[in-house]
């Protein structure tokens, strides 16, 4: 048994090394004075205040925020009410009505780019913001409504049931019972949903207009040019950010927990 526990205490060292240490590197290489990443030839904040001089990068950084937050704001109201109808209906064509809501995270995204280019053409809609967050929202929403609906599943259907039978109506039980339970179901999609946008760069290019663009596309655009290391200083800011409100969300998690904890031995 020691012998196998250490045996997976290094493989486990090993698998979260190599998964860490591309990050690490982008990491050592922003604050190189180098533009070329082979060498190490200095410390310098250089390329961080490069990047906030860059209005263009800044402000597909500020279209891409946008556009995740939006996206995942309608993706969640949708995935979670469509979550919680299937999960309410026993029609014989459920499964198909199931396995079509996930469609869209099977089909690739080359094809569905070129769908929606080819739709929204049709319709008449001018390329921009309004056909990313609609292209983003499609994609989006099975991440959340798997969520939910995985959460459903577990869920007692009684807890309902019982607020009915206290008068609740249909949208005070679902809002007051059903909502707080799978909310960690929708939150959890959301981010997700959240991340996944942030990162599409295939959908975006079909439906993206001419006088905005987002991170990603900046990016990959930036590769005909040459990529510097503004790009690493943006990664390790984001980064940075995510780090500190994983650690604040901790923190107010455990201090909230210490607290209820004698207020409930108290109530008992």
């Amino acid at each position: 048994m020691k012998k196998s526990s250490r045996f997976s205490r290094i493989y486990l060292g090993i698998i979260f090394f190599l998964m860490y240490l591309p990050i690490g590197v982008v990491i050592l290489f922003s604050f190189n004075e180098s533009k070329l990443p082979v060498a190490l030839t200095g410390f310098s904040f250089r390329w961080y205040e490069e990047l906030f001089a860059d209005r263009d990068m800044i402000e597909a950084l500020g279209n891409s925020l946008i556009l995740g937050v939006l996206s995942c704001l309608l993706s969640a109201g949708i995935g979670t009410l469509g979550a919680v109808g299937l999960s309410r209906i026993h029609w014989k064509t459920k499964g198909v009505m199931e396995y079509i809501s996930i469609l869209p995270l099977m089909i690739p995204e080359i094809i569905l780019g070129m769908v929606f280019m080819a739709f929204f053409s049709l319709l008449g809609l001018p390329f921009g913001m309004l056909t990313l967050l609609l292209g983003h929202t499609v994609f989006c929403v099975p991440y959340i409504l798997m969520e939910v609906k995985a959460r459903l599943v577990g869920m007692d259907p009684s807890l309902e049931e019982a607020a009915r039978d206290l008068g609740a109506g249909p949208f005070r039980a679902f809002w007051d019972i059903t909502l707080p339970l799978i909310m960690p179901a929708v939150l959890s999609g959301s981010l997700l949903a959240f991340a996944m946008s942030m990162d599409d760069v295939v959908i975006s290019i079909f439906v993206n207009g001419p006088r905005i663009s987002t991170l990603p596309i900046k990016v990959y655009t930036q590769l005909k040019t040459g990529v510097t290391p503004k790009i690493n200083a943006l990664c390790t800011i984001m980064l940075a950010v995510t780090v500190a409100a994983m650690a604040v969300y901790s923190l107010i998690k455990r201090r909230t927990d210490k607290g209820n904890f004698p207020f409930s031995q108290k109530k008992k």
